[in-house]
């Protein structure tokens, strides 16, 4: 880490200014009902069971802790209505954030081919070095191209193999909100049409790469992706917001939601929106989640927008891979360096942060339930939670703690992340209680 940290200090120095290159198109007829969206991607099951997953922040440690569940979840087959269907296939939704969101990406664009070239494509393949390589290259020291830029070039060709977002939606797999922060505002932004209607732009031909360097993009290491902000459009997300201004009333933060997202309004103003890693307005993935239900006007809200009846179920799993290890600093009355002092602050808040929405979501998802419930029809919510925290063995938790947020881990390392996500959704007594429910079995139970 402090090599990178030198090397791209080093690199800011002499370099010339940089610029983003714009990737977007205008398009002021822009269609909900044919571009990639919430009316066109996901609700792929059967309907009986709503299921949602949320991917955390960390780097290819969160990557492969993520990729972990989706196996598990793979091998995990239940009845609806007295068919066999794997757990996975009634994956509905998936947001993600930063390193999260190389899994959630490359699982929308390519579905089950992950579990045969994922390993070898991101996870054990030493993106970092590459990085760094093409940094030091001299030819880029008169390049006016980033170090994002760089970054996009080498994810396009290397992992998501030039796709975009209409190819994402020709797969039918589930929704796959990759979140980002506008780094302006403070918004948090995903990469749906909806959001880029804001924009009077068509989220179809966007690459995918673009909007996964954006949602790991960290400040001062990398420069934002920048997204032209187009005028001479009716957005179709401005009846949303109408609509989630209404239910913000009573709710300042629902509130502050709206009004950041109104900001794109300002065409004079905000003509190019500059967007940076989303773990920064939240690093588990879940307040896309809350935020665009919430925004739409709930659950039933929500449910009707999207013509669909109300399931059995209501399922948020959210797959946490932030590591607690111990501060150095602690064994020495030596001051701290800067980027031990930078990282212990960052992680301090986004500890805090992160608490709240777990609290958040732990909270409004029986809400949500109840709400789209009848007499007729009770809803029942479950919200499993898997993390580092949950294992129970010292050794092998200090193991991951000591894993860093980078994109170069060992092959060991890997795999024992892959096992982690797949030994921790297995162990949790809320998913063994809906797998049972279900009538379902997991493959190591037969």
């Amino acid at each position: 880490m402090k090599f990178i940290i030198l090397g791209l200090t080093l690199l800011l120095l002499p370099g010339c200014a940089s610029y983003g290159i714009i990737d977007n198109k205008a398009d002021t007829e822009t269609s909900l009902k044919q571009n990639y969206s919430l009316k066109t991607a996901g609700y792929r099951g059967t309907g009986d069971l709503a299921l949602m997953l949320a991917f955390s922040g960390g780097g290819t440690r969160a990557a492969a802790l993520a990729y972990g569940v989706l196996l598990e979840l793979r091998d995990t087959v239940i009845l609806i209505n007295k068919q066999p269907r794997r757990m996975l296939d009634e994956v509905d939704v998936i947001s993600s954030v930063s390193g999260g969101s190389f899994t959630s990406a490359y699982f929308g664009l390519f579905g089950d081919r992950i579990f045969e070239d994922f390993e070898d494509v991101f996870l054990k393949r030493d993106i970092q070095s590459e990085l760094i390589h093409a940094l030091f290259n001299p030819l880029r020291w008169f390049s006016k191209k980033g170090r994002t830029e760089m970054s996009i070039d080498l994810y396009q060709k290397k992992v998501f193999r030039n796709k975009t977002f209409a190819d994402m939606k020709q797969q039918n797999g589930p929704l796959i909100l990759i979140n980002a922060s506008d780094l302006g505002y403070g918004v948090r932004f995903s990469f749906i049409q909806e959001f880029f209607s804001l924009l009077c732009s068509s989220i179809d031909p966007y690459p995918v790469a673009r909007a996964v360097t954006a949602s790991s993009a960290v400040p001062v290491l990398f420069d934002p992706v920048v997204i032209e902000n187009y005028a001479g459009c009716d957005p179709d997300m401005l009846s949303w917001l109408e609509s989630g201004r209404e239910r913000s009333r009573n709710n300042p933060e629902l509130l502050q939601v709206v009004e950041g997202l109104e900001t794109f309004r300002n065409k004079d103003k905000r003509k190019y929106v500059h967007f940076v890693d989303g773990g920064i307005t939240d690093n588990l993935g879940l307040r896309a989640i809350y935020e665009v239900i919430e925004v739409a006007g709930g659950a039933q809200a929500m449910l009707k927008r999207l013509d669909r009846k109300p399931p059995s179920k209501l399922i948020v799993i959210s797959v946490n891979a932030s590591t607690d290890p111990a501060p150095t600093m602690e064994q020495s009355n030596a001051q701290p360096t800067l980027e031990e002092a930078i990282t212990r602050v960052s992680a301090t808040q986004i500890r805090r942060y992160s608490a709240a929405t777990l609290e958040l979501m732990k909270n409004i998802l029986p809400h949500w339930a109840k709400e789209v419930s009848t007499p007729g029809h009770t809803v029942e919510s479950h919200f499993i939670q898997l993390g580092f925290k949950h294992i129970d063995k010292p050794d092998l938790l200090q193991f991951f703690n000591l894993i860093p947020t980078s994109f170069r881990l060992s092959d060991e390392q890997v795999d024992k992340l892959i096992e982690a996500g797949r030994q921790l959704i297995r162990n949790s007594p809320n998913f063994q209680r809906v797998v049972a429910e279900f009538g379902g079995v997991q493959e190591t139970d037969q």
